[in-house]
């Protein structure tokens, strides 16, 4: 929960829009004082809405550790900034800090050495992969090492999608100190280092009914101390759903503070496990549960079965998942570049796209980020390199312009992908969407897109579609409209339109929108000129209903009938 803090009048206003927006978020209405003493108890963070000085005053006397203290963001009078003041890392207030901004506007202050550096906080490192830091760890000394440009060693068991990384960071096989260190294995690291724990491990168990959750979670412990492996990698407990109503079972889980997932019998009994058991067998429907849910759940088994009086457990290693983003640019106006496209670049380790692409959002990459462009007519190799990167643990962004969903590159990314590799789509300004908006509101009732490109899709079936949207009546972006190669598809569509459309149909013929070089004509279906269009352009042609409204395009959606 979020605590919200206002001293003025103004300030109490914008403490209340974000108690309205958010729902993680609580107003605290007495004064400012009272009001911090009652949020630093109840909250998880606290936003304030005062100035900097006389926060920290109001703060100070509150601090205690800053493992545990509430984050604290700070908001001037007028909305202009927003100031993480204390717990940027451990009370996640630099994080608070950019939603508070986009929120209202404002401008993110974030002074804490590892975020100006452009370096991997340490204290939140892998925290979105779920890693845990061990105890005790040489948090000060490996980050002031890495803070002062001084070589550190990274050793992973796995390749991660850890993100683009500094110079400083180095991939290694040699855990010499100072160390970074991931793995689920324990093992005695030299100092100074920090070792982090991955979410890697399944803890397959099986049971008799009535089992104790303190005999499964002793049994779990022995079982991964035998094995050399860490109780903090622990992602989840899995078993067969006839033991979906045990109650030891599900105390373990609760105890351990992991899910539980069950598997019908079937699906363990179609795995060869090492050790089946005919009694097993004859109680449940499969020979084996502990080591076939391991199986089943995805992971490598790293420990077989042990056993205990009324419950047995074995363990398993998941795959390291890659991520791979599907990026949308937008148009040209870097404005137009979504935050979540940002956020998504920042956290890639390789950029794969168009390099004319790329060159818009190299100076979003952070240091460490690596860039690979292909040429136009390479789409299913540039799908297959931004692939191959993130089946091999790393993180990818493959970037298009406009929404990459839309003849674009998420497509022959999404045939090719499996579910070896975790998949997100950022969404965009599409190239119609942009050309609409500086036309007016084309696009204010049933519209569809078509692609005047033939060489993917055979022309016979673009006239077909081209004719169910002139009988549909249908505004119609086209996109691809025209290039050296292909310069008489769009006199052909505009001649297969005007069979349906009157001559003044208004047209709007828009080129390189949000560029530079942006030009925008209106004219009407009999004045469209060919040979005024080619490929960075789009043409969106009204239905029987769009007009001329004061020089804008519009299609009417029926409000004002």
């Amino acid at each position: 929960m979020i605590g919200l803090v206002g001293a003025t009048a103004n300030g109490r206003r914008n403490a209340a829009h974000l108690a309205e927006a958010w729902d993680d978020a609580r107003l605290y209405e007495e004064g400012p004082k009272e009001a911090l003493r009652r949020a630093w108890k109840e909250c998880d963070a606290v936003v304030l809405f005062l100035a900097t000085g006389a926060a920290v005053r109001l703060v100070a006397p509150l601090l205690g550790d800053k493992r545990t203290d509430p984050g604290v963001v700070t908001v001037d009078d007028a909305n202009r900034f927003a100031v993480a003041l204390a717990g940027g890392h451990d009370g996640g207030a630099n994080r608070l800090a950019q939603r508070v901004a986009d929120s209202l506007g404002a401008t993110p202050v974030v002074t804490t050495a590892s975020d100006g550096l452009g370096v991997p906080a340490l204290d939140s490192f892998g925290r979105d992969l779920g890693f845990e830091i061990e105890d005790r760890q040489d948090l000060a000394a490996v980050g002031a090492a890495l803070v002062s440009g001084e070589p550190v060693n990274l050793v992973s068991d796995q390749r991660r999608p850890l993100g683009p990384l500094p110079e400083n960071l180095v991939a290694s096989e040699d855990p010499e100190p100072p160390l970074v260190f991931v793995s689920d294995r324990m093992s005695d690291v030299p100092r100074p280092a920090v070792v982090y724990r991955p979410p890697s491990l399944v803890a397959g168990v099986g049971c008799s009914r009535g089992a104790a959750a303190e005999e499964i979670v002793a049994l779990l412990r022995s079982s991964l101390e035998e094995a050399g492996l860490s109780e903090k990698s622990v992602a989840s407990l899995a078993s067969i759903d006839a033991k979906r109503d045990e109650a030891g079972l599900l105390e373990a889980a609760e105890r351990l503070g992991v899910p539980l997932r069950f598997y019908p019998a079937g699906a363990l009994s179609a795995v060869e496990a090492p050790n089946p058991s005919s009694v097993v067998r004859e109680a449940v429907g499969t020979p084996s549960v502990a080591e076939a849910a391991v199986m089943v759940s995805g992971a490598e088994l790293v420990a077989e079965k042990r056993k205990s009086g009324m419950a047995t457990v074995a363990i398993g290693r998941l795959p390291a998942r890659g991520r791979l983003a599907l990026v949308s640019l937008g148009p040209g106006e870097e404005a137009l570049i979504p935050a979540l496209a940002r956020d998504a670049l920042a956290a890639s380790e390789l950029v794969v796209g168009l390099g004319q692409y790329v060159d818009r959002v190299r100076h979003l990459l952070r240091p460490g980020t690596r860039v690979l462009t292909m040429p136009l007519g390479d789409e299913v190799a540039r799908a297959e390199a931004a692939l191959e990167e993130a089946r091999a643990g790393g993180s990818v962004a493959l970037v298009s312009s406009g929404d990459v969903g839309v003849y674009a590159m998420a497509s022959p990314a999404l045939e090719l992908a499996g579910d070896d590799v975790d998949v997100g789509v950022v969404p965009g300004v599409t190239a119609a969407q942009a050309a609409a908006s500086l036309l007016g509101s084309p696009l204010g009732h049933d519209h569809c897109s078509i692609s005047l490109s033939d060489l993917l899709t055979p022309w016979p079936a673009i006239e077909r579609r081209v004719e169910a949207a002139a009988l549909g009546d249908f505004v119609v972006s086209l996109y691809n409209p025209r290039s050296k190669g292909r310069d008489w598809q769009l006199g052909k569509v505009r001649e297969m339109l005007l069979a349906h459309r009157p001559p003044d149909t208004p047209v709007g013929v828009v080129k390189d929108a949000y560029r530079p070089t942006q030009a925008v004509t209106l004219t009407d279906l009999a004045s469209l000129r060919p040979e005024d269009v080619d490929m960075l352009t789009v043409v969106v042609v009204g239905s029987s209903q769009t007009k001329l409204v004061a020089g804008r395009m519009v299609t009417p959606r029926g409000y004002l009938s």
